[in-house]
C-alpha cells in the first residue's frame, strides 16, 4: 500500500468493485491521493465481497489516520430504483442483492453506489480528458464494454438507472455476417459487449484463425505485419465506430473518452474519427476521441468523487440503519 505521513479530517474513500480486483483509493481534502490499495475480488462470494470492501476502507483509514471518512463505490451493475436491489451486473453475484444496504451496515455510515463506468466519466470530467467539457460519454472497453454520460459535472443515471448502458444496445447496421451475433450474458444476442469488449475481440480472432490470443497480443502481432491479426483490429474499429456513431446521432458529446483494456491501443485515436465520421449524421465531425487520463484509476477515483471536496466527513456513531 502506498500512504504519505501527514493525516486529514477530510478523506474520501473510493472503491472500484471489479471483476478480478477490487481497488481502494483515499483522497485529501484538495482531491490528492494519499493511500491505495488493491486486492483480488472474491468472486461469486455475496457475503466476502462485502467484508473485502469493509476491510478496504478500514485499511485506508489507518493509513491515513483518519475516521470515519465518506465512502463511494463503483460497481458494474446499477443499484434499481424499482427495487433497491442490484441489477445489470457482470458480476453477477452482485444481483438481488441490497448492497447499498449491506455496505452502510458493514461501514456504519451512508454509502454512495454507482456504477464503474458513471466513476470513470465523473472522474474523467472533473480533472481528466473531459475537464471543461459539458458533456463526457465515457466508455470502459475491457472484460465488459459500459459507458457513463456526465452533464455539467454530474452523472446522468437516468429514470431507471440505466444511463449509459451502451453494452447493451445492438450492434448497430450489422452485416448479415454478424447477425444474429454471439450470445450475451443479458440473454440476448449480439449486444455491443460482445463485439468490441476485450473478451470479444479474442473470440473474433479465435473463430477465424483458431488462435486464443488476447487483444493485446493481437495488436502486437498486427504490428509486426500479420494480416489476420490486422483483419481482426479492422473489424474492432470498424464496430466500435459504428457503436459510437449511435451515441453521436444521440447525445453529441462534446467528447468521448475512453478506458478499459482496450484504450491502451494507440491506434484507435487515429482510426476512430474518421471511421466513425462515416457512420455519424452529420456533414462534418470533430468530437475527440480521448485516453483516460487517469487510466486504470479513473473508475476508483471517480467513486471517491461522489462525495464533493465541500461535503464533511461521515459521524459514524451517528448511523442508524432503515
Amino acid at each position: 500500500m502506498k500512504r504519505t505521513a501527514s493525516p486529514s479530517s477530510l478523506i474520501r474513500v473510493g472503491i472500484d468493485l471489479g471483476g478480478t480486483k477490487t481497488e481502494g483509493i483515499a483522497l485529501g481534502a484538495a482531491g490528492e491521493e494519499r493511500a491505495r490499495v488493491r486486492v483480488p475480488t472474491p468472486r461469486g462470494d455475496y457475503g466476502a465481497t462485502v467484508r473485502t470492501i469493509a476491510d478496504l476502507v478500514a485499511r485506508l483509514e489507518s493509513a491515513t489516520g483518519s475516521a470515519g471518512a465518506t465512502v463511494g463505490i463503483g460497481i458494474p451493475g446499477a443499484v434499481s430504483p424499482a427495487t433497491g436491489l442490484v441489477k445489470n451486473a457482470n458480476s453477477t453475484w452482485l444481483i438481488g442483492k441490497p448492497f447499498d444496504q449491506d455496505m452502510a451496515e458493514a461501514l456504519k455510515r451512508p454509502v454512495r453506489i454507482e456504477n464503474d463506468a458513471n466513476c470513470l466519466a465523473v472522474s474523467e470530467a472533473a480533472d481528466g480528458a473531459g475537464a471543461g467539457c459539458g458533456v463526457v460519454f465515457a466508455a470502459i472497453l475491457g472484460t465488459g464494454c459500459g459507458a457513463g454520460i456526465v452533464v455539467d459535472g454530474h452523472p446522468l443515471r437516468g429514470r431507471n438507472a440505466i444511463g449509459g448502458e451502451w453494452g447493451h444496445n445492438p450492434l448497430p447496421w450489422p452485416t448479415d455476417e454478424e447477425r444474429p451475433g454471439p450470445a450475451c450474458y443479458c440473454g440476448k444476442s449480439g449486444c455491443l459487449e460482445t463485439f468490441v469488449s476485450g473478451p470479444a475481440v479474442t473470440a473474433d480472432h479465435r473463430r477465424i484463425t483458431g488462435a486464443h490470443m488476447t487483444a493485446e497480443a493481437i495488436a502486437a502481432l498486427a504490428e509486426r505485419g500479420d494480416a489476420a491479426a490486422g483483419d481482426t483490429l479492422g473489424r474492432l474499429v470498424d464496430r466500435l465506430a459504428r457503436g459510437l456513431a449511435g451515441i453521436v446521432n444521440v447525445l453529441d458529446p462534446d467528447v468521448i473518452v475512453l478506458g478499459g483494456g482496450l484504450s491502451n491501443l494507440e491506434f484507435l485515436y487515429d482510426a476512430l474519427p474518421p471511421a466513425i465520421a462515416r457512420w455519424a449524421f452529420t456533414d462534418s465531425l470533430d468530437t475527440p476521441i480521448r485516453r483516460a487520463v487517469h487510466g486504470d484509476s479513473s473508475g476508483v477515483r471517480g467513486a471517491a468523487w461522489l462525495w464533493r471536496p465541500e461535503e464533511t466527513t461521515v459521524n459514524a456513531r451517528s448511523y442508524t440503519p432503515d
